[in-house]
């Protein structure tokens, strides 16, 4: 994995504080695989090995499935994280952002998000509602917007 050594080099040269992947479903071996979900979910382990080596937070941005958009309630869930059900196992916290506005146009929440903490392995989970400001493509604390 080529993300590794590259962090590995930025860790030992600048203390490296944070990696990022976006997104995971964009990676790939270059190895012939079973499938893709198996692929996917060995990138999800190798990334949680790299985070407890580099004593650092990696963030990997994941796609869904279109399961949220077949269901009557939009929100996502876990189980909507695409190919990969490691992903929710890997992972130590999954927030997953979810804008009633985008299934909704005449929405009274318009120009709200919800950041849905699916998934914290340490501490609770809940929903936390913030203002999505388009024009800059950002979220901020509602008590921004007042």
């Amino acid at each position: 994995m080529e993300i590794r050594a590259k962090a590995r080099r930025l860790k030992q040269r600048h203390n490296l504080k944070l990696v990022i992947i976006d997104y995971l479903q964009l990676m790939s071996s270059g190895k012939r695989v079973e499938s893709r979900q198996q692929e996917v979910s060995e990138f999800s382990r190798q990334l949680k090995l790299l985070a407890k080596e580099l004593d650092c937070p990696v963030v990997a941005i994941s796609q869904l499935n279109r399961s949220p958009e077949q269901r009557s309630d939009k929100r996502p869930m876990l189980s909507d994280l695409r190919e990969s059900g490691s992903i929710e196992q890997d992972a130590d916290m999954v927030i997953l952002l979810h804008r009633e506005d985008v299934y909704e146009r005449d929405s009274p929440r318009q120009g709200e998000a919800d950041l849905i903490v699916a998934k914290h392995r340490n501490g609770p989970t809940k929903t936390v509602t913030v203002a999505f400001q388009g024009h800059f493509s950002r979220f901020v604390d509602m008590a921004q917007q007042l």
